[in-house]
């Protein structure tokens, strides 16, 4: 001991079997900590879309709505919505994309059986949303310059191409 502090030798001696493994797995565990997190700071610099986001709403608690992206492959994302209701009730709905326009499964919407999404911009993505093969959605995805805020528009469709609502929605990206 010195000055109040307890000193311990430069090197301690693993002297158990298991000290050597522990160590091991330590080192491991750390790594891939690290690397988890340099993978998800590379995925949301290659995609600033990726993270959460939660829809800015004045409705009271519980009521809320949350988009999640995330990587999928190499260059994908797979989309997640969670709701809940004034009630409490949570939803909650997915679809993959490739950003190709290409109609992709949605599951756990029974008003949306399929989604395509494809990019217009750098910060502007459509997605059009379907019910068995008939578009019922046209939304423009756009991603604020600082990254930090998603707005949306939703057009409803009635028959083809004719437009019965529109609605805005703005998202802030939570941690």
């Amino acid at each position: 001991m010195q000055n109040g502090i307890t000193l311990l030798p430069q090197s301690l001696p693993m002297t158990r079997p298991w000290s050597h493994r522990l160590l091991a797995a330590l080192l491991l565990l750390a790594a891939t900590g690290a690397s988890r997190a340099q993978a998800q700071q590379r995925a949301t610099a290659a995609n600033p879309r990726f993270g959460r986001w939660l829809l800015k709403s004045e409705a009271p608690a519980p009521a809320s709505n949350i988009m999640t992206y995330e990587p999928r492959g190499t260059t994908g994302m797979q989309v997640t919505i969670q709701s809940v209701n004034a009630r409490g009730d949570t939803t909650r709905w997915s679809y993959a994309t490739e950003f190709d326009g290409q109609d992709m499964p949605v599951t756990g919407n029974a008003g949306q059986t399929h989604a395509a999404v494809r990019v217009i911009s750098p910060l502007v993505n459509e997605i059009v949303n379907k019910n068995n093969g008939r578009v019922t959605q046209r939304l423009t995805n756009v991603l604020s310059p600082d990254h930090q805020t998603i707005a949306v528009i939703y057009m409803r469709e009635g028959e083809p191409g004719q437009t019965t609502g529109v609605t805005f929605a703005t998202y802030l990206r939570i941690p």
